[in-house]
């Protein structure tokens, strides 16, 4: 057996998020929000995942949205890369679909609580060890909630998430352990196939039995994430090497000014602008035998001339 991994935004809405999806969904929401108490007993699933209405990564809509039996609403969404204001926009999603529940002159008592289930890739808690994490309304001081307590963040980071196929004890962990590790599975575990929801969802897991369209679409999107991916890694290079070469000029100033009693900072600043960041750490090392500022325009002029 062949398996997509959930942490994929393909593979998550298809097994979350489809019309098939509801037990599945109760199963995890039970286990995450609720630590494995059965509190949902049945839900339905907003606007169902169609293959059809993926064309690109910029999806219409990025995570999967369901309304509880007791008419809350629940935001599940997996994020694969930590982003500029990543924490910002979680609390954004969840005000907004909080505050959007009312229309034209509804009563405030219509409002029903809101829920945003996050799971990530990367750790957003560093100094916190729990892999799974709650945040409400609560008195700073004495940790009672507001009355009106409606929005809830649930964060799930699964680098924390350590545990073995052996050592899966709760519900919880036997989630996150599908979550985090059934791409590297090759056959359906009896510890995760003891629970129909988790076999239910390996099954739509498995690549066999996808269809030709959903593989050909499996393809795509592999491809458009690696390209978003490429860009990514190219951006955060272009501002390493730019940070260097800022750290480089500002030491050549600092080291010229230390050596000689007059510079011109503004016409030296230029010129070195210009260099390489090979060229600048070269001349670090070379201001340290200058004699005088004469030295430095020489050697600007022997790089022109190379």
């Amino acid at each position: 057996m062949r398996f997509l991994s959930p942490t994929t935004d393909y593979a998550f809405k298809k097994i979350f998020g489809s019309d098939q999806s509801q037990d599945i969904l109760i199963s995890f929401l039970n286990a995450i929000i609720y630590e494995g108490e059965n509190k949902i007993k049945s839900l339905t699933i907003l606007n169902p995942y169609n293959p059809r209405q993926v064309e690109t990564l910029k999806d219409s809509y990025l995570d999967v949205r369901a309304v509880l039996d007791d008419n809350s609403q629940v935001i599940i969404e997996m994020q694969v890369a930590n982003v500029t204001a990543f924490d910002k926009r979680v609390v954004y999603n969840l005000a907004k679909t909080y505050s959007t529940q009312l229309g034209p002159r509804q009563a405030y008592m219509n409002l029903k609580p809101v829920i945003a289930v996050t799971i990530t890739n990367f750790e957003m808690f560093e100094n916190n060890p729990d892999v799974v994490n709650y945040f409400s309304f609560l008195n700073e001081k004495k940790f009672v909630k507001y009355t009106a307590a409606e929005m809830q963040l649930v964060f799930v980071e699964l680098p924390k998430f350590k545990k073995s196929l052996e050592e899966l004890e709760t519900l919880v962990d036997k989630w996150i352990y599908f979550i985090k590790e059934t791409d590297s599975l090759e056959v359906i575990p009896e510890s995760l196939g003891e629970v129909s929801a988790i076999e239910k969802a390996l099954n739509i897991a498995n690549e066999i039995n996808l269809s030709p369209e959903e593989l050909e679409l499996l393809e795509k999107r592999a491809i458009m994430a690696q390209d978003e991916t490429g860009k990514i890694l190219l951006a955060e290079e272009k501002a390493e090497k730019k940070g260097r070469i800022e750290e480089a000029i500002a030491l050549i100033m600092l080291l010229l000014k230390e050596r000689f009693i007059e510079v011109p900072e503004d016409e030296i600043a230029s010129q070195l602008e210009s260099l390489s960041l090979e060229d600048l750490e070269n001349l670090v090392k070379a201001v340290l035998k200058f004699n005088n500022i004469d030295d430095l325009s020489n050697w600007l002029a022997d790089r022109r001339d190379f």
